[in-house]
């Protein structure tokens, strides 16, 4: 299956909910949610007739049949509903709010999903689409989200016999806390990273970011915590050459 025309068209709405002060991550979490809900929708019919547990005062067909106001006082009291459920669809929907503040825009996205079967999809197709919406937010240098982007091709370099492979990441990786530290954690705790060169501000990206190289080997090291005097600890700096 072709994958490209969902991706262009999915990613032509994220420009236009742009223009209304929509961030990409809070676009992409409203898709997250709509395409939950019209799976949710598709797996209630035939021939799968599961019960997925929502009630029907806030499933698919609820939003599908509501324009303007309504639309968006109904979306806004189903994340609310649905966040207040226990089990799994609680922590979906879990402080999930509306990020889509124009009615004919949300009614737009909604009938876009709508457009869509997605059970059709397989995962790997559904991951591709996903990748691809990465890729194209990293390519627009107005996001900045290009430093966080890793492309497949190098994904699967890193995974080769070898399993070497050289990495750019923002420079705050090495010493932030949150995302940060988690990709650190990460890095020291499943490689064997060997190797820090921090490079000079503005190359890849802005003139105010510093770009970092990390060298390391797909492979889990016999000791990377408590190393005396090494200076690396998977909560703290790591050792760098500049």
């Amino acid at each position: 299956m072709n994958t490209a025309p969902i991706i262009s068209k999915v990613w032509s709405f994220c420009t236009t909910l742009r223009d209304d002060g929509v961030g990409y991550g809070d676009y992409l979490e409203q898709l997250t949610y709509l395409i939950f809900l019209k799976m949710a929708d598709e797996y209630a019919r035939p021939p799968y007739n599961r019960d997925v547990g929502i009630p029907p005062e806030y499933d698919w067909q609820s939003l599908k049949s509501k324009r303007g106001a309504e639309l968006e006082g109904h979306y806004i009291e189903l994340l609310r509903a649905l966040g207040s459920r226990k089990g799994m669809l609680g922590q979906i929907f879990t402080k999930a709010q509306n990020k889509i503040q124009d009615p004919a825009k949300l009614y737009r996205l909604i009938d876009m999903v709508d457009d869509t079967d997605w059970i059709m999809m397989g995962a790997d197709i559904k991951g591709d689409i996903y990748e691809g919406l990465l890729e194209k937010n990293a390519e627009d240098t107005k996001s900045g989200a290009g430093q966080y982007f890793t492309p497949r091709a190098l994904i699967r370099t890193m995974l080769k016999t070898t399993g070497r492979a050289a990495v750019v990441v923002p420079d705050n990786v090495l010493f932030e806390g949150g995302a940060g530290e988690t990709i650190r954690r990460k890095l020291l705790e499943n490689t064997n990273l060997h190797t820090i060169l921090r490079l000079p501000t503005g190359l890849f990206y802005a003139q105010g970011s510093r770009p970092t190289l990390s060298f390391s080997t797909i492979m889990r090291p016999a000791r990377t915590r408590g190393r005396k005097g090494s200076g690396i600890t998977t909560t703290g700096p790591i050792s760098t050459i500049r």
